[in-house]
């Protein structure tokens, strides 16, 4: 049957995400943030202490439920999704002991959830960030799992960022693995400056800047220097990476600080990145393609969250030629997420 919203045949989403049903369970059962509160009928995700004053955001049955996920894939033509954890996955944790042993067994749920939707799901493990060792070895387990595709990680490492020699040992890892990082911001930067206007501004703006931030510092650090078969994905088409590149390139080049801390300027590193394309209109993805190309960007989607708008993203794609559009959709990410199309699967 044809697409009538997709602008390609096969499309893979590799920003989705999935609160798991005892991870869900576990913020119900804590009294701080992040926590799940419940007004009424009403349940509310409140993430951050921040939220609190707030109520949070009204979650329901398709922020855990693989069956609803599925569905509302079915709804808006999507074929495969890469699924993993929304923050605040597992930094709030205060054992690293306890760290790893959720890590462990909401990895192996994601991938019982693969197995048991073959050919529909994928997944991104989730790693217990509190030490390099731990991380390591979650990292082992996870190439143990032949659904999981790579990791989410946030932006704040060890507590000290991306760009934190104590993450080398993560990074070679990883590398080695051949696995993709998939980079996604949490806190926001911004702060006091976006109060009073709900969470808008928050998502729309302290979202982006927060990865364009700690991207901006791993890069500048070197850590692409060390590691330059480390595959990252970026959240949110980069956050301003794309656009203020060319900035950044010179800021760095006319400051004796770090003028010639690399070989190269920022953008030789940024340009060996992928992004997702969730950036909701043409002049973003325009801006994206023509920075690294379409073979190095895929279409995500933020699904369960209320900004989820598949039909917007692929609008945005519309200005595109039909390669472009085909690599967004699902062939840069087949490629390098190895995940099989119905056609290979039948071969």
């Amino acid at each position: 049957m044809s697409k009538q919203l997709a602008p390609s045949p096969f499309v893979i989403d590799v920003h989705t995400h999935l609160y798991f049903e005892r991870y869900i369970e576990l913020l119900r059962d804590r009294k701080v943030a992040p926590r799940v509160s419940k007004t009424g009928d009403v349940e509310n995700l409140i993430i951050l202490e921040d939220d609190e004053a707030m109520g949070g955001r009204p979650i329901a049955e398709d922020y855990w439920s693989v069956s609803k996920k599925l569905e509302w894939m079915a709804t808006n033509e999507i074929d495969h999704a890469v699924l993993s954890l929304a923050n605040p996955w597992l930094e709030f944790m205060e054992s690293s002991s306890e760290s790893s042993s959720w890590a462990n067994k909401l990895n192996h749920d994601l991938e019982q959830l693969c197995v048991d939707h073959e050919g529909k799901l994928s997944g991104f493990g989730v790693l217990p960030m509190h030490t390099a060792a731990q991380c390591v070895n979650e990292i082992e387990n996870i190439s143990r799992m032949p659904h999981m595709k790579g990791v989410i990680v946030g932006t704040a490492g060890f507590g000290q960022g991306l760009d934190d020699p104590a993450l080398d040992p993560v990074w070679e890892k990883v590398q080695e693995k051949n696995m993709v990082v998939f980079v996604h911001p949490h806190y926001g930067v911004g702060g006091k400056q976006f109060e009073g206007f709900g969470h808008s501004l928050h998502l729309a703006l302290g979202f982006p800047f927060e990865t364009t931030t700690a991207i901006c510092r791993l890069v500048i650090s070197g850590v692409l220097e060390r590691f330059p078969r480390l595959k990252l994905l970026l959240a949110h088409s980069g956050g301003t990476l794309p656009f203020l590149a060319g900035r950044l390139d010179s800021c760095v080049l006319h400051d004796k600080v770090v003028a010639n801390k690399l070989p190269h300027p920022p953008t030789y590193y940024l340009k060996k990145i992928y992004y997702d394309a969730l950036s909701y209109h043409e002049p973003a993805v325009a801006c994206t393609s023509k920075f690294v190309g379409a073979d190095q960007m895929m279409f995500g989607t933020d699904n369960p969250f209320s900004i989820s708008d598949p039909p917007q993203n692929y609008r945005a794609l519309g200005f595109l030629d039909q390669s472009s559009k085909d690599l967004i959709c699902h062939e840069t990410a087949r490629d390098l997420l190895q995940i099989l199309t119905p056609a290979q699967r039948r071969e």
